[in-house]
């Protein structure tokens, strides 16, 4: 799936703006790494490329087509086709879910629960979880394993971009390299595209197909110019 942004101007309070004129292009199949400080408005950027948060200008287009609409008045098509991964795991998870239930539960909200049994079981391994955890409520489990269901939940649709914003932030080495390694796996059998968001440039270099740091400024009409607030 292409993404372009253009112009994005974004925030929570119209009078100030945490993106301004933002623009990005992300080519079919590509990982691009989004590198900036905490704070420099790079999150509110996927929020919005993720559909979950609507700009106060500018366009977002998937495969050239402009959205119109976000959050639950984006089109269930493009909704299924976007899956997110954020930093804090336990503000993403609802508590009252077991790990299974919360990996299925994208596919219980679009009506495919048939496919529930069969996309647990494939996913759990891919993102390293094992049988005797997915009956755990994430009060049960580590901040990593639940990251990990978390990781699943958003692939369980099988989505063409997937956004990781600052997924693997609050993880040790190890999870944050089995984390790297399902997404790579996923990418190289589906052609998914990336857009992961962090701080750590070392990972991202390594993860990622090129970097674009928040801000830069490019040539002039450079397509990946971030200027920041």
């Amino acid at each position: 799936m292409r993404l372009e942004i253009r112009s994005v101007t974004a925030g929570y309070e119209r009078s100030a703006p945490v993106v301004r004129d933002a623009s990005l292009t992300l080519a079919s199949g590509e990982a691009v790494g989004l590198l900036g400080p905490s704070g420099c408005g790079k999150s509110t950027l996927a929020r919005v490329a993720a559909l979950l948060h609507r700009p106060d200008s500018g366009t977002v287009s998937f495969d050239g087509v402009p959205v119109t609409g976000w959050r639950h008045r984006a089109p269930r098509s493009l909704r299924t086709a976007v899956g997110v991964v954020l930093q804090q795991p336990r503000l993403a998870a609802d508590p009252r879910l077991t790990l299974a239930d919360l990996i299925a539960e994208p596919l219980r909200a679009t009506g495919r629960r048939e496919e529930v049994p069969a996309r647990v079981r494939d996913l759990t391994p891919l993102v390293g979880l094992t049988p005797d955890l997915l009956p755990r409520r994430p009060h049960e489990v580590s901040d990593g394993q639940l990251q990990r269901a978390c990781l699943a939940r958003a692939l369980v649709l099988g989505p063409r971009l997937l956004i990781c914003d600052e997924m693997t932030a609050m993880l040790d080495a190890s999870t944050t390299a089995a984390l790297v390694a399902a997404v790579e796996t996923y990418r190289r059998t589906t052609g998914a595209t990336l857009l992961a968001v962090g701080h750590d440039s070392v990972l991202l270099d390594r993860w990622c197909d090129r970097l674009v740091p928040w801000p830069t400024l490019g040539a002039a009409g450079s397509e990946d110019a971030l200027p920041g607030p």
